[in-house]
Parts: C-alpha cells; structure tokens; sequence
C-alpha cells in the first residue's frame, strides 16, 4: 500500500503507511467480550438506519486512519438503509457489493458475544455513495444492530457505536481493509436521532431532537472533486489540520456556547448562523474548497436568500437546506445557478429501529 504524507505545520511532517490486512485480523474489542447467555432468533431480524449530514470535525489533528476521535457534529435524515440478518449453522453469506467491510464487522462481533454460527446479511443502502450522506457508516450501524437483534441483543447500544467506530474499515481493490477516518459523528447520529455532538474519542456529549417538522432539501452539486480515497486522505490530514491549528479551539467555542443552546431551544436559525461560520473555519474551510469555491457560492446565495440553516456534509459535494420556506421558494433560488433540488425529506429524530 501507498505511504502518505501528513503535514500539520511547519515543524509537524510524518508518513503513514495504509497497511492492508485481510477482514477479521486487528480487531479492537474494547474489552467487551465476556461469555454471554446468547438466544438466537429462529427468525430473519431486519433493521433501518437513517442517513446522516456531518456538519464538521471539531480538530483533525485528534483524528487518524488509526485513531478514532476528532469530535464534531450532524443530524440523522430520513433517507433509509436497511440490513436483514438471518442466524445460519454455518458460514457467511453476504447479499451486498462491499463484503470485505462486512466481514470484518461479523468477525468483530463474533469475536465479542462468542458466536460460533454463520449469519446470511443482506443490505439494501440509500445508493448514494460518497457524496456526504454517511452510507458506510449507516451500513455498518445496521448490520451490527441487526447481528446483536438476531443474537438475543447482548450488547448495548453504545457498545456497539463504539464497536462501529474502533473498528471501521475500508475496501481495497484486492479484497483486504484498511483503517478508515471515524470521527463517531455519523453512527451516534444515526443510533439516536436527531443531531449529535461529540467529542474527542468518539464521545458522545449532546444528543438533542433538532429541527422537528422543518422541510429539509438535499442538493448534489456536480463537481471534479473526488471524495473518497487518496484525495481525501490529502485534504483532512493535510490542509484541514494545518487550518483546525489555527480554528480547533473557536470552533469549540461555538459548539458549546451557540450550537448546544440552539439546540436546546429549538432555534433552527441560530444553529444556521453557527454552522455558516464554521463554514469558513479550519478544517471545514478546506473541505468546501476541495470542491471549488463554487459551492460557497452555491451556499451563499441560498443564505442571502433567507433560508435558516445552509451546509455542507462531510468532504461534500452534498449541501443540506434545512427551513420552513416551501419547495418551490427554494427551486427559485437555484434554477438560475443550473442545479437542482436531489431529494427533498425531513430530520429523523428517531433514530435505528428494528422492523
């Protein structure tokens, strides 16, 4: 695998080596495994998961390929994926195109309940790949619910959104995996609903119901950027952690002072005036401008327009509109700048649920 640089200043220049292993090697259990009493359901358990708007990592530099954490924040949308799990006497049966990232969550949780069986998994995801709606994530959040669901439930929730985060993975083209970015934003989103705040470790410091009946508009810009792999790896570990030296601690700032009172007090618009600044601060900066500084111009219309909150999702291009103004008054502001409305849907406040 490739080495890659990570700069972080001046005096801060270190390689990273992406080292592939095969599905189930390196596995973290965060000292979960114990003998638990399993009950084993005779039945297929099916689970739905929300997608997820991650707004933006607090400080890339408390986040690496191999080291969960970061902090950050994003609310849960519905637009669903969902993951059925059959127990079998045997063998894995993977009914989805990304099985090496499967296996590995399989053998995570066989690992740590003690299962000695097989489990026939299909998923079936929103089919929006790489454009910041979080399907990794949400998959690998429904497999595991649904795996634990089929095994009688022995672990919690938040150990199994912990188990997610310490052991997320992604493909590569030969069938292995390789430590994948997690900062915990997108699976305690999709867990509990809702928007989630968290810290540093994949700590989850504020859950809270967010913008409740409001309409919310989904716009996929298209751009040359690429959003996944190597030109993602150059922008967080790069240019985003040479910015969040610089913006980690207003950025914290904000979300404790502004963003969490907002919340709080179901203040839609005051949470948009504190995602639109962060907007332009460390980390979240270079994520736009990974894109072209087209989508601030996108963005900024949409602002100038009125519309309360404006953002957007992870490394992009996906921005999120979340008001109480109608359809058509949002279709007004974008038909002159030649994109388009992708989906129109609502905040899930719910969360995973078992069918």
């Amino acid at each position: 695998m490739a080495k890659m640089t990570i700069r972080g200043g001046d005096l801060d220049l270190v390689e990273y080596e992406f080292s592939a292993f095969p599905p189930g090697e390196n596995i973290n259990t965060l000292g979960y495994e114990k003998d638990y009493l399993l009950e084993i359901s005779e039945n297929p358990v099916t689970v739905r998961v929300p997608a997820r708007i991650h707004l933006t990592v607090l400080d890339m530099n408390r986040f690496a390929p191999n080291r969960p954490g970061g902090g950050g924040f994003g609310f849960a949308l519905q637009l669903y994926s969902t993951a059925t799990v059959e127990c079998i006497p045997s063998g894995i049966e993977i009914n989805y195109t990304r099985v090496p990232m499967i296996l590995h969550l399989v053998a995570v949780l066989q690992k740590v309940t003690g299962y000695t069986g097989g489990f026939c998994i299909t998923v079936v995801d929103h089919e929006r790949k790489h454009v910041g709606l979080g399907s990794t994530g949400s998959v690998l959040t429904a497999v595991a619910h649904a795996m634990n669901a089929a095994l009688g439930s022995p672990l919690t929730t938040e150990q199994l959104r912990l188990l997610v985060g310490y052991n997320y993975v992604e493909e590569t083209a030969t069938g292995e995996v390789v430590p994948g970015f997690e900062t915990g934003v997108g699976p305690a989103a999709v867990t509990y609903g809702g928007m989630a705040v968290l810290g540093d470790e994949l700590t989850l410091v504020c859950r809270h119901t967010f913008a409740k009946n409001k309409n919310v508009f989904i716009i996929i810009p298209p751009v040359e950027a690429d959003a996944a792999g190597e030109s993602e790896f150059n922008v967080l570990m790069n240019r985003a952690r040479n910015l969040d030296y610089r913006d980690r601690e207003l950025k914290a700032y904000m979300v404790l002072m502004d963003l969490i009172p907002a919340l709080i007090h179901d203040d839609l618009r005051r949470a948009g005036d504190v995602i639109w600044e962060i907007e332009f601060r460390g980390s979240k900066r270079a994520e736009v401008e990974h894109n072209s500084f087209i989508i601030y111009q996108y963005m900024s219309q949409l602002r100038e327009a009125g519309f309360e909150f404006v953002a957007m999702s992870s490394v992009g291009p996906t921005i999120a509109v979340i008001t109480e103004s109608s359809r058509a008054e949002v279709e007004a502001v974008l038909k002159p700048l030649g994109i388009e409305i992708a989906l129109e849907t609502q905040v899930d406040n719910e969360g995973i649920k078992i069918l």
